[in-house]
This record gives C-alpha cells, sequence and structure tokens, in this order.
C-alpha cells in the first residue's frame, strides 16, 4: 500500500520541542521532494517546510526559520521536522507531501502525488 503516515504529534508548552516523522510505504522517497504543510481552523493550507530529493536542499517559511529543521533519513525512507521554541501560532494540523518536483510542492497548482493522514500539534500552556 502506498502511503504517507505521519506521528510525532501532540500537546507542547510554549517554548517547548517536538519532532514530527514522516514515513513511506510502498515507495522509495529517495527521489522524491517532501513538503511539510499546516492548517489551523479556519485557516489555509500553509506550506512550512521542503527537502529536494538529490541535494537535498532545504525552505523554510519565514514563520517558522531559524525554529524549525526539515531533514531526510532515505535509509528509513522517513523525513522529520524537528519544531524547537515552539508558539501558540504553530497550533494546526501537519501534513507532510511528497512529490517528484519541488516546484509541484512549492507553487499554487494541485499538490501533489502523495499526501499523509495529518498528525495534530496543539501548543498550549
Amino acid at each position: 500500500q502506498v502511503q504517507l503516515v505521519e506521528s510525532g504529534g501532540g500537546l507542547v508548552q510554549p517554548g517547548g520541542s517536538l519532532r514530527l516523522s514522516c514515513a513511506a510505504s510502498g515507495f522509495t522517497l529517495d527521489y522524491y521532494a517532501i513538503g511539510w504543510f499546516r492548517q489551523a481552523p479556519g485557516k489555509e493550507r500553509e506550506g512550512v517546510s521542503y527537502i529536494n530529493s538529490g541535494d537535498g536542499s532545504t525552505y523554510y517559511a519565514d514563520s517558522v526559520k531559524g525554529r524549525f529543521t526539515i531533514s531526510r533519513d532515505n535509509a528509513k525512507n522517513t523525513v522529520y521536522l524537528q519544531m524547537n521554541n515552539l508558539k501558540s501560532e504553530d497550533t494546526a494540523t501537519y501534513y507532510c507531501a511528497a512529490d517528484l518536483v519541488l516546484a509541484v510542492l512549492t507553487g499554487s497548482g494541485d499538490c501533489c502525488d502523495y499526501w499523509g493522514q495529518g498528525t495534530q500539534v496543539t501548543v498550549s500552556s
């Protein structure tokens, strides 16, 4: 079965950390660009971070730059999002997505080859 599965979400206090995982099954992530997106209630989906295939170049939204780190472990067929110094405004459902073309992930058109089911992140005291 071809799928992406996110995990690692939860409830954390402001200033805390979480690490999200995006594990692929049924296909190899090596050739795919991966993106992390989030959506809060009543808000549009937002691209948070991306990592390209090949050179592994990374990209971050301004809102998370310096706090979040995306990485990939192709041997484990998994991409991670390390989230530090979390803020209440980071509260959202986080999704990972995969596409062979990075521009599809970062663009405003239809996206993507694969999507995960989402994991909830709640930042609250």
